[in-house]
Order: structure tokens, then sequence, then C-alpha cells
């Protein structure tokens, strides 16, 4: 993918201007039959149909493999339909046919679950099951506080796994898109600066989860961090200089490299090409 593609993938990661996927899980059902017969394929439309499920029913998703199909699938395909169907029998190229002539949408379909996150359940930084418990086990009883936490997935992981947690966010986002308006924890209505402000005394680690990039929030309270009495545990997850935070913050941001940001990082899994991490920054 060249690089201007995929910069304005990533643009579109964070703005809401392409429609809401329409019909996409009951299109993910229809291919799930089509490519039954397709062990690789069918794995990676039932993790999408899983983790849709989980979250239907207001439970976090589990980890997701990377959602791109492999290079050679249209050779796989014509080698096993070779292998079950006569050279020419017309049930063996019909259904050629309709396999071959599915497969880019499938594709596109894959690699857009991220959109279908972010349109139906405000879900931007996929929060998994496994990501949740990391994040707690690190936390370990400690008082947290979230900002910017949109629909609150993480803290409302940290809470199933017995943390206390402060979950805030400005709701300024309920207007162009679906953050905020499904909240699946209790959340508070503050600005970044304003819950930091706040409950700073009260907390010893701070979130923030996918800040919107270009807009300079996160900067500022980085610099509220710094300037505090305090030496607070700071975890951010996002894209660095790509689909998430400021231009400033990632040039001021000191970003530790320890066994605890690989530990924090252990379930958190790229499925897509925004490359998102979880960071320790000071």
């Amino acid at each position: 993918m060249k690089p201007k593609q995929k910069k304005k993938l990533l643009k579109r990661a964070r703005s809401q201007h392409a429609a809401k996927p329409s019909g996409y899980i009951a299109t993910m059902e229809r291919y799930n039959g089509l490519f039954a017969k397709f062990p690789t394929i069918k794995l990676l439309i039932n993790n999408v149909l899983q983790a849709d499920r989980l979250l239907k029913q207001g439970l976090l998703p589990q980890t997701l493999p990377k959602l791109l199909l492999p290079d050679d699938t249209q050779d796989v395909i014509f080698k096993q339909l070779n292998e079950t169907f006569p050279v020419g029998d017309p049930e063996g190229d019909k259904l050629w046919n309709q396999l071959s002539d599915a497969l880019p949408d499938l594709d596109k379909k894959l690699r857009s679950f991220r959109d279908y996150l972010e349109d139906t359940y405000g879900m931007w930084a996929y929060i998994s099951a496994p990501v949740a418990k990391d994040l707690a086990d690190f936390v370990n009883g400690r008082p947290a506080l979230e900002v910017m936490a949109g629909n609150g997935y993480v803290s409302k992981g940290l809470r199933d796994n017995g943390q206390t947690v402060i979950t805030t966010d400005s709701k300024d986002w309920t207007k162009e898109n679906e953050t905020g308006k499904h909240p699946v924890t209790e959340v508070e209505q503050l600005t970044a600066s304003e819950a930091f402000t706040k409950y700073q005394n009260q907390v010893d680690v701070i979130i923030m989860v996918w800040s919107p990039d270009g807009l300079e929030i996160d900067w500022k309270l980085l610099q509220q961090i710094r300037a505090a009495d305090k030496d607070y545990d700071f975890i951010v997850i996002g894209e660095k200089d790509g689909a998430t935070d400021s231009k400033a913050f990632w040039q001021n941001a000191k970003l530790l490299d320890t066994p605890e940001v690989k530990a924090l990082n252990k379930h958190f899994n790229q499925f897509d090409l925004i490359h998102d991490q979880i960071y320790l920054v000071k």
C-alpha cells in the first residue's frame, strides 16, 4: 500500500465521513457459509463474528489475529476446487465464480472491521479481555483515572478485574459519532485537563486511549502530569506519529522501554493497518 493510501486510511479512522457499513455482520455471516470449507478464511470470519457477539452482550471481545487474507488465498481455493470437481464441471465452475467474485469484498470487509467497531460501538482502540487483564495486573490495586474514555471499554475491563478506576470523558464527540453514546460503565463528563485537576491527588495511574489526532489536549495533559508533585504511571494507547494523538505530544513524550511495557503489549495484537500499541509515558 502506498504511503498516501495509508495516510488516507488513517485519517478516515479518526473521522466519520464514511457511512455506516450496511449489513456488515449479515454479509460476514453469509461469507462464513460460502467459505465454510476453507479453514484459514473461516477462522478470520469467525473471529469477527465472535467479537461482535461478545460486544453485543456487553462483554469485552477476545484477541484478534491479523485480519488479512493470505496472499495465496485464490490459489488455495482453485486447487481445492480442482481436487473436488472434474475439469469443466458446471457446478465447480459456478462455485469458483462465486468464491473468486466474493474475495475482494471479503478482503475489504476484514480490513474495515475497525470501521465497523467505531461506527457501531464507538470502540476505537480494540480492547480485548486479555488486554484488560494485562492492564489490571499492571495497575495492581492502585487507584486509576481514565481520561477521554469514550464508552469506557478500558475502565470496564479494569473494573471487571477488580480494579478501582475513575472514568471520565468530555463527551464532545457524541454529536459526530458513537463515542460516548453507548457507555459500558459509568463515565463522568470532564475534559482530560479537568479530570486530572479534580482527581490528581486521588490516583496513581492515568490512562489515555486514542486521543484525537491533531488536538493538543494530550500534550496539555502531559504537561500537567509533569508539573504535578507526584510520580504517576501514565498509560497511553495509540499509534505513534499516526492515527492518534497530536504531533506535539509524540515529539515531547518520553516513551519507556521496560519489561512492564512488553507485558502490557503481550496480548495487544495489531489486526489491521493501524499500528497502535500500549506505551508508558513520562
